[in-house]
């Protein structure tokens, strides 16, 4: 699962990656420094492994992770292959969530491509050239599904009615994800066409540091332009995140932090909803020889989760025994938590929640 930060020229994409990544993509003043997407593989950031590594101590923690992408700036018709289009848009329909970064700052000394800082029209940018290119998807499948339509096949019906319902939206300048499917045929057939503009969307506002708390009146805009699209709005100082990163100790980052009114980094705000908005979560598996946290789908049962582990442990499920993360760190070990008669026994329909500690019984 990838989330892929995407916006305009020189608004910061590189520059956010490498906050959150360490990977040192290359960032410059000017356009199309990046061409190649880089990716890289982001710990989450979580304080219950941390709690739980107090209470275990154990010989190794794995913390549970997140690929970002940092792909290619977009210009104006890049649906038509202008700049990198093409490639742009081949990288991003490969993600499974857009971060979509937009210039909330002022600076004379770092170029905008369009000539000033306007975030609004620079969404509005990238908005229509996904939905250009979305259009252009539909529109071809809708050439063959008219001609199977016409015969009374009753699949071409159902899926001629969701390609003209999203043609209709895309044409009026909206994303396909505002299009509700109306049963499990449209959901199945709405990730069939892996549409660019069905993918969830979280918006990150890239402002000055004396910003970075209460954001300023160009994030007033962008919150105010998205409020019905159910999309967060992170506003981060890019700027000031990579001064943190090249800070080598914890003190001296804290110190830095409070100068700017905050309690944490951005980036790990950012971490946390890009995990989020690619529908995952986590749960634990606690002992001596290691402490990890194992990412799910939310709405993933037991023996789903199992899998992650190993595929033996989904086809041989027997039972899942079940700590709520609280339990264990208010109880503080598995044995108090099994005398205070908490340690649950779930079968194969549980739906795992988040921040389970987990132990699998199975046989292959």
């Amino acid at each position: 699962m990838k989330a892929g930060i995407v916006g305009l020229p020189n608004v910061g994409k590189s520059t956010l990656f490498n906050c959150l990544s360490n990977a040192k993509a290359q960032s410059a003043n000017f356009p199309f420094c990046t061409i190649e997407p880089n990716i890289g593989v982001v710990n989450v950031p979580d304080p219950r492994i941390a709690r739980l590594e107090e209470l275990v101590k154990p010989e190794r923690v794995q913390m549970a992770t997140v690929d970002i992408v940092d792909i290619a700036g977009l210009v104006k018709g890049a649906s038509k292959g202008e700049g990198l289009g093409n490639q742009f848009l081949g990288n991003i329909r490969e993600c499974n969530a857009i971060i979509h970064v937009l210039r909330c700052f002022d600076n004379d000394n770092i170029v905008h491509v369009d000539g000033d800082v306007n975030p609004i029209r620079d969404k509005e940018t990238i908005d229509i050239e996904l939905q250009l290119k979305d259009l252009e998807t539909v529109e071809k499948r809708l050439e063959k599904t008219n001609r199977a339509a016409k015969t009374g096949n009753k699949e071409a019906i159902v899926e001629k009615g969701l390609l003209d319902r999203i043609r209709e939206a895309l044409l009026q300048a909206k994303s396909a994800r505002t299009v509700i499917p109306q049963n499990q045929d449209e959901i199945d057939l709405m990730e069939e066409f892996q549409l660019i503009t069905t993918k969830p969307v979280l918006y990150v506002c890239n402002v000055d540091e004396a910003s970075a708390v209460n954001g300023n009146k160009y994030v007033d805009q962008v919150r105010e332009m998205v409020k019905d699209e159910q999309a967060e709005v992170i506003v981060l100082s890019v700027g000031a995140e990579a001064d943190i990163t090249e800070l080598e100790s914890y003190e001296e980052r804290q110190v830095f932090l409070e100068d700017m009114g905050l309690t944490e980094p951005g980036s790990a705000v950012l971490i946390r909803a890009a995990y989020k908005l690619l529908n995952l979560q986590t749960y634990f598996t606690a002992g001596v020889k290691e402490v990890r946290a194992w990412t799910i789908n939310i709405g993933d049962t037991a023996p789903k989760a199992a899998g992650v582990i190993h595929t033996d442990f989904e086809k041989g499920f027997i039972r899942a025994e079940v700590i709520a993360f609280e339990d264990y760190s208010n109880f503080g070990s598995e044995a108090k938590v099994k005398e205070a008669g908490k340690l649950r026994v779930e079968g194969k329909e549980y739906i795992v929640k988040d921040g389970d500690v987990m132990h699998f019984r199975f046989n292959v």
